[in-house]
């Protein structure tokens, strides 16, 4: 592979690529408007086969619908039926319909173009058609198949996505992550797992002043709840419980009679998130009477360093053949990379285009980072064992 000539034919795209980024970002995706997220994914559906893809949509009832897109043309792929390379993206963001009017796409001084959404991930969608673009231009060979996944709600838990990554992972040789970065551009080789929980409670009402001992207060056994909850957390491991809402009650002057917490788990290891969940699941009332309903409402297990290590030795190798010094690092924020990892299949993340500020208001990018970042996903698509 010539991997000077990378960054360099990069280059020479970055305007069309900038405004291919803008019309992506411009196109309003929030998580819940699954008219938006059909149109979008048949805009990417159009725009990958026009560059010489297989474009599949696949339907989704419950949220907008996904993408998957085959790139196998056997004059550019050294053996179509090999396990393919697995790429992941989404297209749901969490900004508003609107936002334009108050973020809208620019580029400052500095050269950081902002916009909703451009950082995680729409800037990644454009990477990774330019990518398979510059294979063909460049008459490059890919060992393997490129297999693209963009999905509609990873922002809200990848609930309709997971089976689909799940079943996409399980055939693929490796799994690329296009997630923003860390600060810098570092890559993300491991990721916190998360886990939600509702600890719902029945009591019983009685007047507070006239009768109190005949009530059972549902906010008392809650208070009683949130301590055993919080003591599950453990900061030398990296375990975080976080009872972050609560509600409960009906007047000052009556016994609550329900109450409820609203649970937030993050962890490094499967075997931490294993026993908060089983501690959770476990919960027994202090007082008397006192009822608890627990509510599971699942998560992301943890992306472990055990399935990125060697793919980040990898990319670090090839990296230093475009110039590129990889550092690698980790997040307590979850993606669809954490699905994947649990499955065991070798999985690399956050190779979107350096910037900062996802779901703030300075989102941005780095556009002198670009061609660096197509160079990369090009060589890691060539070189990957």
């Amino acid at each position: 592979m010539d991997t000077d000539r990378l960054v360099g034919f990069y280059q020479t795209k970055q305007d069309k690529i900038l405004a291919t980024i803008r019309l992506l970002v411009e196109d309003e995706t929030p998580s819940d408007d699954k008219e938006r997220l059909d149109n979008f994914a048949a805009l990417l559906a159009d725009r990958y086969q026009a560059v010489g893809c297989q474009a599949l949509i696949v339907a989704n009832p419950e949220r907008g619908n996904h993408v998957r897109v085959v790139f196998d043309n056997p004059a550019y792929v050294a053996d179509p039926s090999a396990k393919p390379a697995l790429i992941l993206c989404h297209f749901d963001t969490v900004w508003p319909v609107g936002s334009l009017a108050t973020h809208p796409f620019r580029i400052d001084e500095q050269g950081w173009a902002y916009g909703p959404g451009i950082f995680d991930m729409q800037s990644s969608l454009a990477l990774v058609e330019y990518v398979i673009q510059g294979v063909q231009e460049m008459g490059l060979r890919l060992p393997r198949p490129v297999v693209l996944l963009a999905t509609s709600d990873e922002e809200v838990g990848s609930h309709t996505s997971q089976a689909l990554i799940e079943d996409q992972a399980r055939q693929a040789a490796y799994v690329l992550v296009m997630e923003s970065p860390l600060p810098g551009g570092v890559i993300k080789t491991a990721r916190k797992g998360t886990g939600h929980f509702e600890v719902a409670i029945t009591g019983r009402a009685a007047h507070a002043g006239v009768e109190p001992e005949k009530g059972i207060s549902a906010v008392q056994e809650l208070a009683h709840q949130i301590l055993a909850l919080h003591q599950l957390t453990d900061m030398e491991a990296g375990t975080t419980v976080n009872v972050g809402v609560v509600s409960g009650g009906t007047r000052s002057n009556v016994v609550a009679p329900h109450a409820s917490a609203i649970i937030d788990v993050r962890a490094w290891s499967a075997d931490e998130m294993d026993r908060v969940r089983h501690a959770i699941r476990g919960l027994t009332p202090v007082l008397a009477g006192a009822k608890l309903t627990i509510h599971d409402g699942g998560g992301r297990p943890p992306l472990e360093r055990k399935v990125t290590a060697g793919l980040f030795e990898q990319a670090k190798v090839i990296g230093t053949k475009i110039g590129l010094d990889l550092v690698e690092g980790a997040t307590g924020g979850g993606s669809d990379g954490n699905l994947t990892g649990a499955l065991g299949v070798p999985t690399l993340d956050g190779l979107g285009v350096p910037g900062h500020g996802a779901h703030a208001d300075h989102e941005h990018i780095e556009v002198d980072q670009i061609a660096g970042r197509l160079a990369l996903l090009t060589a890691l698509l060539m070189e990957l064992e």
